[in-house]
């Protein structure tokens, strides 16, 4: 079995893109994995004649009947993967070469670590890289606002995906990836290696402006369930970064709130009077 399943949907993918990204798997320093190619364009034949040019074992093509879209085609590879960990992989970005080494090596080496990813370069618009929070409790504060972790440069134990029955949700493509990071919150750790893995390709067709409204509107709705379902980040974040939290009986009458400054934490009875103050270097 390889020890990594490298994933990789395509639909009418410009040859120039699906050639690059290819050779930048085939190209990896770390050699123990498949890719698995899911052709969710059958009626393309040109992309079965590219992707069969490379006569790498490693390679396996598929192709769907017909179109079933992002999200079912992800699940789907997710079920012929054969290795531990699974590796994102879109088909229009570039893996650095050392990126399956770096990921797999991480997750080895912490168990407790479900999802890994890194750092990503945009290579047109000269759009910079991304910051991504490296920690687990900071990547998990950071989904509170955004997706804080770069799905096409994510490696995924796929053990935590199995045993907790969770896979990519339909109802929110094409924030479908947002939607999985949610899910996995209270089963695994995250971490963000601090090292650009990808360079992403930044141009109009992208999924992200194509379908910039639905993923909105998807976005937002993920957000609301954050919030209802994982209150306790809300409330760590304004302890961490700033604000306070504020304890209401009966939903709306104010008992005990904790305020947080520079130097010290303040607490108020009522919101007003003051009966305890702690102060920390």
């Amino acid at each position: 079995m390889p020890k990594i399943s490298a994933l990789m949907p395509i639909y009418n993918t410009p040859k120039e893109y699906l050639t690059k990204t290819i050779e930048s798997i085939l190209s990896q320093t770390f050699t123990d994995f498949e890719l698995i190619i899911l052709n969710d364009s059958p009626n393309n034949k040109e992309l079965e004649k590219i992707v069969k040019s490379y006569k790498d074992k490693r390679i396996k093509y598929l192709s769907n009947e017909k179109n079933i879209g992002i999200t079912p085609s992800r699940n789907k590879l997710i079920n012929l993967a054969k290795g531990e960990y699974i590796a994102i992989i879109d088909h229009d970005d570039i893996s650095i070469p050392t990126r399956f080494y770096e990921e797999a090596t991480y997750l080895d080496n912490n168990p407790d670590v479900g999802v890994v990813s890194g750092q990503i370069q945009y290579f047109q618009n000269n759009h910079g890289k991304s910051k991504h929070k490296i920690e687990d409790a900071d990547i998990k504060i950071n989904l509170l606002n955004s997706i804080a972790v770069s799905h096409p440069c994510a490696m995924i134990r796929k053990s935590i995906l199995t045993e907790n029955n969770i896979q990519y949700d339909e109802k929110f493509t094409p924030a479908e990836d947002y939607k999985l990071w949610i899910d996995l919150i209270p089963y695994t750790k995250f971490h963000n290696i601090d090292k650009v893995l990808l360079l992403y390709r930044d141009h109009k067709e992208n999924t992200a402006k194509v379908q910039n409204y639905k993923i909105n509107m998807a976005t937002a709705k993920l957000r609301s369930i954050l919030k209802e379902k994982y209150s306790y980040l809300y409330e760590y974040k304004l302890l961490t970064i700033g604000g306070g939290i504020t304890l209401k009986l009966l939903g709306f009458l104010p008992i005990l709130s904790i305020k947080k400054y520079s130097k010290k934490v303040k607490v108020y009875l009522f919101n007003k009077i003051l009966i305890l103050t702690i102060k920390y270097k």
